[in-house]
């Protein structure tokens, strides 16, 4: 492309335009191998990958040769070469002062997976691009030489070339795997990702590599992000999939040890500190580099649903809300069932598992619906269970126990020594699901971390906002977490609305009881409650000038009758549910029986705290 192009200056334009254009073809998105399912080592370097990931964090731009000019010693001929989309020259000797080189600046953002990403979304993006990779395979009669089994040994990328002259191998490879439909089982992926702490031990750096995930526990590749073009667009969180040439040169390791010295790469003593070089010049076989030729915000990382919600993916929409109402009450089966038989409790965990932050106004966010579910027995493992439902049903989720031994790291702070981001357990993406649980919680004195980190949950839950510690000064950054609280008594956390749970059952074995309940659902039936949660999500909603008034009269008359029956907070809440009633039944305006129906819950709920207030002789 750059070869037909030199006398036009567009020739960047149409590399982005060719690729785009090329990735509408086919399911092609589907055929381009993903770092998040298949190791680098099974990659061939500069060959066109996407990833799925967060930007955990965002470097200093950086220059580059755009176009620089080679001169052969033999001959003494010059060559003109780009360098978009490289991190190495190419050989030859290069003409530093040469008045045909362009230099150039692009951004590089830190990126890791998805913190908190459930298993399912790996395990169906996986065998998705699974199987059509085989597909087009056996149609062309030849294996694509970048894809992977996870069943087979390990080997360099070299050998990629040995299957791609005999494709029967990687058909017998292919068929050969297989995953577990529920999605309870990580991807068996064999030495694919960073192991399960946060560490990483090189031969080239000492002490290990700290990938910075925000998550303990979290497995993948991080990547330097490289993007050349409305870099202005990103910010730091933004969940993003990238399309990009991979490079993973080893020349690029060489900052990281002795051979460093008098070498080319030298230029990197600007940097101010070796702890800078070693985070910003990490080993590439660890931390891979992609230089971006397109990349886009997701809406969502639910693979069941199409990636944006436009006039194409109308069809889908309207078919799925044709169905909407039996696949709800099913749902609402499912999670009575999990809840103990409380309906109640289960009515109000679909509002709160639908709700999101639509909009701002000034400080105030708008759609947060933040549930406390007091009343969680506290001798049995009923939180963890309810955790590990919820991991079927969501995207992203994490659970988050709370002890007076408090000691987690919450708050992202900044590490001036390194000039990085250092990730905490609150850097979390769009819309995941945090679970807090309070049930272990016992009496004593919390210690000065820990009244950081209560301070920090109580401002993501009212503000939904996490303020980073830059030392000098703290910076907020907005969020959208939707979080549920379980606890024994009343929270000491604030929330938007409490249900005292009312077990209608106490199964003898409650792990059993719960394991059962999981095995006992048709998988057919978890993906239409994946995408029954995650669709709800991004539909719009209003309310009529007409029932806008009809439901400030209701309020009016409620106040005359009874003043300290409901106040502004009431109707607010009242509102609130309305909102996510009217959605979990897939109508995007409020109708008065819907408004009536979110009367009616709330008082249930109300007379239930009265309840157990006065059994109780105290506020739970």
């Amino acid at each position: 492309l750059v070869a037909q192009n030199v006398p036009n200056s567009d020739w960047e334009k149409k590399v982005t335009e060719y690729f785009k254009e090329k990735l509408k073809e086919n399911n092609a998105t589907n055929w381009v191998p993903s770092l998040n399912d298949v190791p680098v080592h099974y990659l061939k370097p500069n060959s066109l990958v996407k990833f799925r990931c967060m930007v955990q964090d965002m470097f200093d731009p950086e220059f580059y040769m755009g176009v620089y000019e080679t001169v052969d010693p033999n001959t003494n001929a010059r060559v003109l070469h780009f360098g978009k989309y490289r991190d190495v020259a190419e050989c030859g000797e290069i003409l530093l002062n040469s008045s045909q080189t362009i230099t150039s600046e692009r951004q590089t953002f830190y990126c890791v997976p998805v913190p908190g990403e459930s298993a399912w979304v790996k395990e169906i993006s996986f065998v998705t691009e699974l199987v059509l990779s085989y597909i087009s395979a056996s149609q062309a009669r030849v294996s694509p030489s970048t894809s992977y089994t996870p069943s087979r040994h390990k080997r360099s990328y070299e050998e990629d070339e040995d299957m791609d002259l005999h494709p029967s191998k990687q058909k017998e490879q292919h068929m050969g795997s297989g995953s577990d439909i529920h999605g309870c089982v990580e991807p068996k992926r064999l030495e694919t990702e960073a192991s399960a702490g946060h560490h990483l031990t090189s031969p080239n750096c000492s002490p290990p590599l700290d990938l910075n995930f925000p998550l303990p526990g979290e497995k993948g590749p991080a990547c330097l992000v490289k993007v050349y073009e409305s870099w202005d667009s990103f910010k730091v969180n933004d969940v993003l999939e990238v399309y990009g040439i991979l490079s993973v040169d080893p020349v690029l390791s060489i900052v990281n040890n002795d051979e460093r010295e008098g070498s080319a790469l030298d230029l990197m003593e600007c940097m101010d500190t070796a702890e800078e070089q070693r985070v910003h010049s990490p080993p590439a076989s660890l931390v891979p580099r992609i230089h971006v030729i397109l990349a886009q915000k997701l809406q969502h990382i639910n693979p069941l649903l199409p990636a944006c919600l436009n006039e194409e993916s109308k069809t889908f929409v309207s078919n799925f809300m044709s169905e909407l109402s039996p696949v709800r009450a099913e749902l609402l089966g499912f999670l009575t069932h999990a809840l103990l038989g409380d309906g109640l409790a289960a009515e109000y965990l679909i509002l709160h598992l639908i709700s999101t932050v639509y909009a701002r106004r000034d400080v105030l966010p708008l759609g947060k619906f933040t549930l406390n579910l007091s009343g969680c027995p506290r001798s049995s493992t009923f939180t963890e269970h309810i955790y590990r439902i919820l991991q079927q049903l969501v995207p992203a989720s994490h659970r988050l126990q709370m002890t007076i031994a408090f000691r987690s790291r919450l708050i992202p702070h900044k590490d001036y020594a390194a000039n990085r981001l250092v990730s905490g357990v609150l850097q979390l993406a769009s819309n995941t699901s945090l679970v807090i649980d309070e049930t272990q919680l016992e009496q004593g004195q919390l210690d000065t971390t820990g009244v950081h980190n209560v301070t920090a949950l109580g401002n993501l839950i009212t503000w939904q906002k996490v303020d980073y510690d830059f030392s000098y000064h703290q910076m907020e950054f907005p969020c959208n977490i939707n979080v549920l609280i379980t606890s024994e008594g009343r929270s000491l956390l604030p929330s938007d609305c409490q249900v005292h749970l009312q077990p209608q059952l106490i199964p003898p074995n409650m792990e059993e009881y719960m394991n059962s309940l999981l095995t006992a659902v048709l998988p057919s039936v978890l993906n239409k409650f994946r995408i029954y949660l995650s669709l709800l999500k991004l539909l719009d909603y209003s309310i009529s000038e007409e029932v806008t008034k009809a439901v400030e009269e209701d309020f009016v008359e409620m106040r005359k009758s009874d003043p300290e029956s409901i106040t502004a907070d009431d109707l607010h809440r009242t509102l609130l549910v309305a909102r996510f009633l009217s959605l979990s039944a897939g109508q995007t305006t409020l109708s008065r029986e819907r408004w009536l129906r979110a009367k009616q819950l709330e008082a249930l709920r109300k007379a239930r705290l009265q309840q157990q207030k006065c059994v109780n002789g105290n506020e739970l």
